[in-house]
């Protein structure tokens, strides 16, 4: 087994998909985090100059969604039919696509960010992805390939995290708000955030 450590802010942001994988799949790494405050002089010792980076066996890897299918790699979360593994790809890169919005009005304007999800982001992204997924759920336990994969986890990561902007944010989407609610509630995933309620973002 590689020897990996995962190199972020303390905080949950672009790296805890990556943790959420590791956690899912028992695979041990170190978890190296440093306070944002810490980051101009970090920054000088960091592969790329950005973060997240995965350092495995030494060598570098950069790209948030890049660290995470090769996590999805090693725990077996990556579908082996090239079509499901693209179906994953599709939603994580949507979901992250989204993410990116939240940040960039978040930290913006932090105080008005309910207001900017529900009248711009939910509109525009949000909306119109959920509504194409919803009866693509419909019946299954699972994204693709009847078993969890690493897109069924970043779709968990990402909804459940988003209700803290609007707690309805799923309710016309039964089947996806079912499928969130079974990801966070794996066993491993449940452990792992037990242990991350205080983190920021």
């Amino acid at each position: 087994m590689p020897e990996y450590k995962l190199i972020y802010f303390n905080a949950r942001g672009r790296a805890e998909l990556t943790r959420w994988i590791f956690a899912y799949g028992d695979i041990a790494y170190t978890d190296e985090r440093f306070e944002m405050s810490d980051w101009p002089a970090k920054k000088q010792t960091v592969p790329g100059g950005r973060v997240p980076v995965l350092m495995v066996d030494g060598q570098s890897i950069l790209q948030s969604l890049t660290i995470a299918r090769y996590a999805a790699r090693q725990a077996g979360l990556v579908p082996q039919d090239s079509l499901e593994a693209a179906r994953c790809d599709e939603v994580v890169d949507t979901v992250s696509e989204i993410m990116s919005e939240v940040y960039q009005h978040f930290f913006k304007n932090p105080e008005g960010m309910q207001k900017t999800f529900k009248e711009d982001i939910t509109p525009k992204l949000i909306t119109p992805f959920l509504t194409r997924l919803e009866p693509q759920l419909q019946g299954k336990e699972w994204l693709t390939s009847g078993k969890v994969t690493w897109g069924d986890l970043a779709l968990g990561l990402t909804m459940s995290g988003l209700k803290k902007f609007d707690e309805e944010v799923l309710k016309k989407y039964p089947s996806v708000e079912a499928l969130v609610e079974r990801v966070v509630a794996l066993p491993k995933i449940k452990e792992w955030n037990d242990k991350q309620s205080q983190l920021p973002f």
